[in-house]
C-alpha cells in the first residue's frame, strides 16, 4: 500500500487525532487560528468520506461488493487490528462529517469561546465516533468508545450554569456503567470463542458448543445492553433528554450522531454474529429489539407531546429515531431495514436542526454564557453577549419568517409528513412491513403511525409557542451569519435528501443487503481482500 489512496480509509480518524493534539499547543487567545484549523479538518474529513462513500456507492475499489479492508502495521486479521469500510460504516462516517462540520460552523458564533479546549475536545469526538463505525474489531471498538465518551463529557459540560453540571454528572455515571457493562460483555465473548475481531467471530459463531453457547448470549446480551443504553432504548434512555437539553447547542447537535453509534453497533453485531448463518445463535435478542424499540417509540413520542421547550423535544426526537430503526431490525426484514436506515440519516440530521433551531429561539430564558459562572475557569476566556454575537452585517433579515419555515422543515421531518425524507422513510418502512404481514409488522405500521401524529401535535404546540405568540418582552428573533449558516447546511441535507431519495433509497437497498449476508464481509476482512 504506497498510493495516498491506499490511506485514505484511516484519514477520518488520524486527521482529527492531529490536529486536536496540535490544538493543545496553541494558546487559547488565538480563537481565529483554532477555528480555522477545525474547519479546514472538518472539510478535509468530509472530502474523504464522500470520496469512501461514493466508492462504496460505485463500486470503485472494491467497495460495491465487498469491503475496503485496511491493515495497521500490514498484520492480517484475526491477530492485527484492522479498518473496515463498507457500505453502512461509510454512510455513517459521511453523515457525522456532515453533521459535525455544521455544528461545528454554528459554534464559532458564540459557543466556541464560551471556556477553553473546545475545538479539541470536538475534534476528539469525531475522530472516536469515525472510528467506532470503521473499526473491525471489538477491543478497538471500546477504544473508540471510550476516546468519543471522554470528549462528550467535556462538551457536554462545556459552557456554564448548574443545569448542565446536574446533567453533565448523571451522563458520566450512566456512561460509564455502559462502558464497565462493555467490557464484561467482551471478556465473555472472548472466554468463549477466543477472538475479538468481528469477521472472525461471525465465522465461529456457528461452532461455538452447545455447552458454552449460554454463557456466549450472556456476553453478547451484556455487550447489546452496553450500547443499547447509547441507543436511549426504553428503559435505558431515561439519561438523554436532560443531557442533550442542558448541553450546549452545537454539543447536542453532534451529539445526535452519539445515539447512532450505539444503533450502528446493534446493527452490524445483530446481522454479523446472529444472522441466518449463525446455527443455533441465529435470530438471537430480534424478539427482545423489537420489544424494547416498540416501547421505545412509544416513550420517545410521549415525551415529545409532553415536552415545554424545543431542546427536549429535540431529545425525544432521537429518542424515537433509535426507537423506531431497532424495532425494524427486530422484525428482520430487509427492505424494511432499508427504509430504515434512510430514516435514520434524514431524523438525525432534523434532530439536530432542531437542537440548532432551539437555541435560537429560546435565548433569553436563562442567563446567557459571559453571565453565569464557567465550569471550565480560563485565564484567556472572554465572556460574550448579544451584541458580540450578532455584529451589525451579522444579521438576518426577516428572521421571524426564515426560522417558521426551518421549523415547519424540521416539524416535517420528524413527523413523517409529505414532501420530504421523513415520509419517505416511513413510508418504505411501513410499505415493507405490510407486505411481510403478521401481527407484529401490523403492531409496528400502527405505533410508526401515531408516532407520526404525536410528533406532529408536540412540535406545532411549541413551534407557536416559540415563534408566533412569543411574550412582549421575550428579545428579538435575531441570527447571526455562522448560525444561519448552519441551520441552512442541515435543513439542505434534509431537503436534497427528499430530491435525491431515489439513488438514496438503492444505496440503503444494497446495504440491507449486505448485511443480511454477512459473508462477503467476513471473507474480505479474514482474506486480506479489499484495499
Amino acid at each position: 500500500m504506497t498510493h495516498w489512496h491506499d490511506h485514505l480509509i484511516i484519514g477520518p480518524i488520524l486527521l482529527p487525532m492531529a490536529v486536536a493534539a496540535a490544538m493543545l499547543l496553541i494558546d487559547e487567545r488565538r480563537r481565529t487560528l483554532k477555528a480555522s484549523l477545525s474547519l479546514a479538518a472538518m472539510a478535509a474529513i468530509l472530502a474523504m468520506a464522500l470520496i469512501l462513500l461514493h466508492e462504496s456507492a460505485t463500486g470503485a475499489a472494491g467497495g460495491g461488493d465487498t469491503a475496503r479492508v485496511y491493515r495497521l502495521g500490514d498484520w492480517a486479521a484475526p491477530y492485527g487490528v484492522v479498518l473496515v469500510a463498507d457500505r453502512l460504516s461509510t454512510l455513517m462516517v459521511a453523515l457525522t462529517s456532515v453533521l459535525g462540520g455544521l455544528a461545528l460552523i454554528f459554534a464559532l458564533a458564540r459557543w466556541d469561546r464560551a471556556g477553553p479546549r473546545f475545538h479539541a475536545l470536538f475534534l476528539t469526538l469525531i475522530m472516536g465516533v469515525n472510528g467506532a463505525f470503521l473499526t473491525g474489531d471489538l477491543f478497538n471498538l471500546f477504544v473508540f468508545f471510550e476516546v468519543m465518551l471522554a470528549a462528550s463529557y467535556g462538551l457536554a459540560l462545556h459552557g456554564s450554569g448548574e443545569a448542565r453540571v446536574r446533567a453533565g454528572v448523571l451522563y458520566i455515571a450512566v456512561n460509564l456503567t455502559a462502558s464497565l457493562l462493555f467490557l464484561i460483555g467482551v471478556s465473555l465473548i472472548y472466554g468463549v470463542a477466543g477472538t475479538l475481531n468481528m469477521a472472525d467471530l461471525a465465522a465461529r459463531v456457528p461452532g461455538v458448543a452447545a455447552g458454552d453457547l449460554g454463557l456466549f448470549h450472556v456476553g453478547a446480551a451484556v455487550l447489546g445492553t452496553a450500547f443499547l443504553i447509547k441507543c436511549a432504548m426504553w428503559p435505558l434512555g431515561f439519561w438523554l433528554t436532560s443531557t442533550y437539553s442542558a448541553a450546549s447547542a452545537p454539543s447536542a447537535a453532534a451529539f445526535a450522531i452519539l445515539s447512532k453509534v450505539g444503533v450502528y453497533v446493534v446493527i452490524r453485531l445483530s446481522l454479523l454474529l446472529f444472522g441466518v448463518q449463525a446455527g443455533a445463535s441465529a435470530g438471537f435478542g430480534l424478539t427482545w429489539l423489537l420489544v424494547g424499540g416498540l416501547a421505545t417509540v412509544a416513550f420517545g413520542t410521549f415525551g415529545l407531546i409532553a415536552s415545554r421547550d424545543l431542546s427536549r423535544a429535540a431529545g425525544f426526537g432521537v429518542i424515537i429515531s433509535s426507537g423506531s430503526v431497532l424495532a425494524i431490525l427486530g422484525v428482520g426484514d430487509t427492505s424494511a431495514l432499508s427504509g430504515a436506515l434512510y430514516y435514520l440519516i434524514g431524523s438525525t440530521l432534523a434532530c439536530a436542526a432542531l437542537f440548532l433551531l432551539a437555541e435560537i429561539l429560546q435565548r433569553g430564558r436563562e442567563p446567557d454564557v459571559g453571565e453565569a459562572r464557567a465550569v471550565f475557569d480560563d485565564e484567556y476566556r472572554d465572556p460574550f453577549d448579544d451584541d458580540e454575537r450578532n455584529e451589525p452585517g451579522l444579521v438576518i433579515p426577516a428572521a421571524v419568517a426564515a426560522l417558521g419555515g426551518a421549523f415547519l422543515i424540521c416539524t416535517l421531518m420528524l413527523a413523517g409528513l409529505p414532501p420530504l425524507a421523513g415520509f419517505v422513510g416511513k413510508l418504505a418502512m411501513i410499505d415493507a412491513l405490510v407486505r411481510q404481514g403478521g401481527a407484529a409488522p401490523w403492531i409496528l405500521t400502527a405505533v410508526l403511525s401515531v408516532s407520526s401524529i404525536g410528533a406532529l401535535i408536540g412540535l406545532t404546540r411549541l413551534g407557536v409557542g416559540a415563534i408566533w405568540t412569543r411574550d412582549d418582552d421575550a428579545p428579538a428573533l435575531v441570527v447571526g451569519a455562522a448560525e444561519a449558516t448552519a441551520l441552512a447546511g442541515l435543513l439542505a441535507a434534509c431537503v436534497l435528501l427528499a430530491v435525491f431519495a431515489g439513488p438514496a433509497l438503492v444505496y440503503t437497498d444494497h446495504t440491507a443487503a449486505w448485511l443480511a449476508d454477512p459473508q462477503a464481509y467476513v471473507q474480505a476482512v479474514l482474506s486480506g481482500g479489499g484495499r
